[in-house]
């Protein structure tokens, strides 16, 4: 009986063994596709009844949606980013106006010559969605813009930097063109005379772009944009273009969102444009 079992411990070690190995699971490449994008909805409203210290009932809103698309290859990384902005506010009996409006597409492909100096190149695309206005001390409105009126598209070719993971710049030369249709002052000088006005604008010069992405805290997200670009036959036109925010994370779907943007164009305004928004709202990752 003895040597039965002991047999038979042998034959089931001996099928045991015999049995093909299943093969370890492929381990996910670090190369190919990434994708995130991130919507968000912020409301405010306040209404009053009775109310003795008087006011005006108010309802604004904010929708934004922010995404990255990146292809990481062995040899070069290819990022896309585009950032869509629209929200209005009504007062009172007032009609709605908007108070936000974007549409910002960019994509640079960067070849991995080192590891921290490569060449790139790159091109964006910068417009909005509707009509803006200005508002007079009547309540008169003037048209003064409208979808690619104007556009800005820039294309560029240079060397990028990123000494840290949370900051990258890069340099380079540039070809920038602001299309207009209705609204010739962004393609034209004031005091260009209308025989002499163009619908688009052609510009060859030196770009700067530096992005910097900061986690202060598990909670707490920085995000900064600073664009200069310089005309070579008017250096005097150079424009700034910065957009920083900051993100608060309260839960899983509640953020407070601090937007402060910088813009010094002299062709649109002659004075420092400056447009500060604190909201708080919905926030959702699609994916």
């Amino acid at each position: 009986m003895r040597m039965i079992v002991v047999v038979l411990i042998v034959l089931s070690s001996a099928c045991a063994l015999a049995q093909p190995q299943q093969p370890a699971p492929p381990q996910p490449s670090k190369w190919g596709w990434k994708h995130s994008v991130v919507s968000a909805l912020t409301v405010t409203q306040i209404s009053f009844k009775d109310w003795a210290q008087g006011g005006e009932d108010a309802l604004s809103w904010t929708a934004r949606l922010d995404g990255k698309s990146t292809l990481d290859d062995t040899a070069f990384t290819l990022g896309n980013s585009y950032k869509m902005v629209y929200g209005q506010a009504k007062i009172g009996q007032t009609k709605s106006r908007k108070t936000e409006d974007r549409i910002e597409f960019e994509s640079v492909l960067t070849y991995k010559l080192g590891t921290y100096v490569n060449p790139y190149i790159s091109a964006t695309l910068k417009t909005q969605f509707s009509t803006g206005v200005t508002i007079d001390a009547d309540g008169n409105e003037t048209p003064v813009s409208k979808f690619f009126d104007p556009g800005y598209l820039t294309q560029s070719a240079g060397v990028g930097y990123q000494p840290v993971k949370e900051i990258k710049t890069r340099f380079g030369v540039a070809l920038r063109e602001i299309a207009t249709s209705t609204y010739w002052t962004y393609a034209n000088d004031p005091k260009t005379p209308p025989e002499s006005r163009v619908k688009i604008r052609v510009d060859g010069g030196f770009e700067s772009v530096t992005d910097l992405e900061l986690k202060l805290d598990d909670n707490l997200l920085i995000r900064s944009k600073l664009e200069l670009f310089s005309p070579i036959r008017k250096p005097s036109d150079a424009t700034l273009r910065m957009d920083n925010a900051l993100t608060a994370t309260i839960n899983k779907y509640m953020v407070v969102i601090l937007n402060v943007m910088l813009i010094n164009d002299e062709r649109s305004s002659t004075r420092l444009q400056l447009k500060e928004m604190l909201s708080l709202g919905l926030s959702y990752t699609l994916f």
